[in-house]
């Protein structure tokens, strides 16, 4: 089932949903669903599983020579999404990337999709690999995120790259993108960035997931000009609840994000990550709430494959 149709099921409903990463490669799944299990107690309409940049690591030839190779290290993110809509019956949303991939590869990916009954894609540029200052796409693949929507919008019109056929049975994605609440890092201004979300929507996609942010006065100023603008699609807030303390530095400093005085403060104040982590829960509790009662669509939590904290926000919410 489509995120869409969740959503107007669900009648005003806050739902809740969350967003894992594969394992390594060499790792069991079984670790990922020993952090899935707590969480389906609070019958998740969908599961987000996010996909991972290629990277290059160097190894050793001998002699003081190093060979370059491209690799991934969390690969699988299809076979994880089949996998859990297979055990848990539950709808899964992969993450599907214009960085290194070809737009053929991604057709590929998406047929794929299709087969295994995925009704929703959430389509993202990527980010820049490590070595890169700035994002660069892969020569033949899609440059923005706009433009895999619109790979992703022909496709469900049965329109296929190379080939003109005739369709019985056309692709029917329901398509996500991401927002940013205190814009994209890269965008000049937040009103520039609500422009380049509305030539998204324009060209197919169905909701927005945005990137976390840990004041709600910032998302909620956010939807109310993506309306102005003329935005009417869903807009799931994202949320991450802080766990360790070089959070604090991390996360502005990879998401360009602001955290707020009180929290700092409060996390300033703790003695250990045990003390950070239920700080970052009753912060997240609140957040929750207040979102909820504004009534959010979806509370579309960050879980990077651990579930306790997040358990612990959606008793106190749901």
């Amino acid at each position: 089932m489509k995120v869409t149709d969740h959503i107007e099921n669900a009648k005003g409903n806050t739902l809740f949903s969350f967003e894992i990463i594969p394992p390594q490669k060499g790792k069991s799944i079984q670790e990922l669903y020993d952090n899935i299990d707590p969480l389906m107690e609070f019958q998740p309409p969908f599961i987000d599983v996010t996909t991972s940049r290629e990277e290059y690591i160097y190894i050793d030839k001998g002699n003081g020579l190093l060979d370059k190779k491209l690799t991934r290290m969390r690969p699988g993110t299809l076979g994880i999404c089949a996998s859990i809509k297979h055990k848990y019956n539950v709808d899964t949303v992969p993450h599907v990337l214009c960085g290194g991939f070809t737009k053929e590869e991604t057709e590929y990916l998406l047929v794929d999709c299709n087969y295994l009954g995925i009704d929703n894609i959430m389509a993202l540029r990527g980010d820049a690999m490590k070595d890169e200052q700035y994002f660069i796409p892969k020569a033949g693949g899609n440059n923005y995120a706009i433009d895999l929507v619109k790979q992703i919008s022909l496709l469900n019109q049965g329109k296929y790259l190379h080939e003109v056929m005739d369709i019985d049975n056309k692709a029917d994605f329901c398509i996500g993108v991401a927002g940013y609440p205190e814009k994209h890092l890269e965008s000049p201004s937040l009103q520039s960035d609500l422009k380049r979300l509305k030539e998204k929507v324009d060209a197919g996609a169905d909701y927005v997931v945005t990137q976390m942010f840990f004041d709600n006065s910032k998302y909620f100023k956010f939807v109310e000009k993506a309306r102005e603008m003329g935005i009417t699609i869903p807009i799931i807030p994202g949320i991450k609840p802080i766990a360790v303390q070089r959070h604090l530095q991390v996360l502005p400093q990879i998401f360009r994000i602001d955290l707020p005085e009180d929290l700092i403060h409060a996390v300033d104040k703790c003695k250990d990550n045990a003390q950070i982590k239920q700080v970052g829960i009753e912060w997240a509790i609140q957040q929750s709430l207040e979102l909820k009662a504004a009534g959010v669509p979806v509370l579309h939590y960050y879980s990077m494959g651990k579930s306790e904290n997040i358990r612990q926000i959606a008793k106190q919410v749901f």
